[in-house]
């Protein structure tokens, strides 16, 4: 039987407000240990910055790293998942859209995260990705 997203999603992501400070964001992800957090509005997701985000679109751009806010150059309309959505689902929508990591979306709001770590590692134990 297939598992579903539910079974392998990390819960409670690091997210932050669209209005935090580019600097929140990276002491977030440096603290978590992760490569991205979701930016998130009254509970709802609006967008996904990645590590790669703040490089490309704020450092080497000049910005003010504490004046330049995450509505400024997070990632908007990304896919998402539901947490009742195959595992086999969400990889393929991760291939079709070229990303790692896909936030996972119930009745509009965010309750957790995948990774493509997180499903490889699920469909073979012996896989180097987890």
């Amino acid at each position: 039987m297939a598992k579903q997203v539910r079974e392998v999603m990390t819960p409670e992501p690091p997210s932050l407000p669209l209005d935090a400070p580019l600097t929140e964001a990276a002491r977030l992800m440096r603290d978590e240990g992760v490569g991205g957090v979701l930016v998130i509005q009254d509970g709802r997701l609006c967008g996904l910055l990645t590590d790669r985000d703040i490089v490309v679109r704020a450092v080497a751009e000049g910005r003010d790293l504490t004046g330049t806010r995450l509505a400024e150059v997070c990632s908007a309309g990304i896919v998402t998942v539901s947490p009742d959505d195959e595992t086999g689902t969400a990889l393929r929508l991760m291939r079709d859209s070229a990303v790692r990591r896909l936030p996972v979306v119930e009745d509009g709001r965010l309750v957790g995260i995948v990774s493509i770590g997180d499903l490889t590692s699920d469909r073979d134990e012996s896989s180097a990705v987890h």
